[in-house]
């Protein structure tokens, strides 16, 4: 190999430091969504608060950042030429991990199934991504661009069964605690693939030398769960979800009163006069927090033994709001 070839791609022998540096970065990021996501979930941020606002834009960029590397990468292992049996091998670890997401969800929040997530993202945008490597880099941006736009224009009630849901052109949202279909995510990897090739020899891009300072204890970190990106993302949820809850044993949450309310008129006002509704949730809202089960219910964490309560509380504070005026139905 000449000098020149060695500078145009990285030797496979060495790391890039900043590479692995980025997905460290990208895998705190990530944690601290999730640590948004459940401390909502126990109760200690209102239901729902990690899916709206600045945290939906904060998980989405996130989620590009990991796809765009993903990107990077492929073109930094196989931009010479695909070294099948390497991909294959890290294709069927990332491929049998998010089956692993799969089966775990079904088991612990079926109501949020993880069909699709960002791991099934990254396994299948790497194969289309395969297509790209030896494509003009502007027909690898058009192809970003175009995967970006498309669901804007081209969602159809035809992809709402099932098995069409990993394209991302449904009319129909999908009930998941993490959907990243193709569409428009591989626009996020196929400009991860665009930039590698657009400036394969750039100083930025060369892997540490021998000879180089040694990274500083904060690098060194980020560096250590880059190269153990896959491992740090599975393990990284049951450890927080355990701290809580141990937290949530000695403190529990107390509740978000107004979040009860809003919901809860919402979820009666097709049925109701505004007024029934208004009485029926303050009657609600006052039994629930009295015997203290407000938390657990906005957290999904109900034990089993005081659902009887929960219908208990419903149908006397239906007698109730009913007798204090017959504008039920109205």
């Amino acid at each position: 190999m000449t000098d020149a070839e060695t500078t145009k791609r990285p030797s496979t022998g060495r790391r890039l430091l900043w590479l692995d540096i980025a997905r460290g970065v990208a895998l705190l990021a990530m944690a601290s969504y999730h640590f948004i996501w459940d401390l909502s979930s126990f109760g200690y941020l209102e239901p729902g608060y990690a899916a709206d606002g600045w945290p939906r834009i904060y998980a989405r960029s996130i989620a590009s950042t990991f796809l765009f590397l993903a990107g990077f990468s492929l073109v930094l292992a196989h931009g010479e030429r695909i070294r099948w049996r390497s991909f294959w091998k890290r294709w069927l670890v990332v491929a049998g991990a998010a089956f692993l997401v799969t089966v775990a969800s079904y088991f612990a929040i079926p109501q949020g199934l993880i069909h699709f997530g960002i791991l099934h993202a990254i396994a299948a945008a790497s194969v289309v991504g395969l297509l790209f490597l030896r494509l003009p880099v502007p027909v690898t941006l058009l192809a970003a661009i175009a995967a970006f736009v498309a669901p804007f224009y081209l969602k159809s009630d035809a992809f709402n069964a099932p098995w069409f849901w990993w394209i991302g052109l449904s009319t129909m949202p999908r009930p998941s605690f993490d959907y990243v279909p193709m569409l428009p995510w591989l626009a996020a990897v196929l400009a991860g693939i665009g930039a590698a090739r657009l400036f394969p020899s750039a100083g930025a891009l060369r892997q540490n030398a021998p000879g180089d300072k040694p990274p500083g204890r904060s690098s060194a970190i980020l560096s250590y769960l880059g190269r153990h990106s896959l491992v740090f993302y599975l393990v990284h949820q049951p450890v927080l979800i355990a701290i809580l809850y141990g937290v949530s044993l000695a403190y529990p949450a107390t509740g978000h009163p107004d979040a009860f309310t809003r919901s809860c008129v919402a979820a009666c006002l097709p049925q109701a006069s505004e007024a029934f509704c208004g009485r029926y949730c303050a009657c609600a809202l006052d039994r629930l927090e009295r015997e203290e089960l407000l938390a657990p219910l906005q957290s999904g964490a109900m034990p089993d033994a005081y659902r009887g309560n929960i219908d208990t509380i419903r149908s006397q504070c239906t007698v109730e709001a009913q007798a204090a005026g017959d504008d039920f139905g109205n």
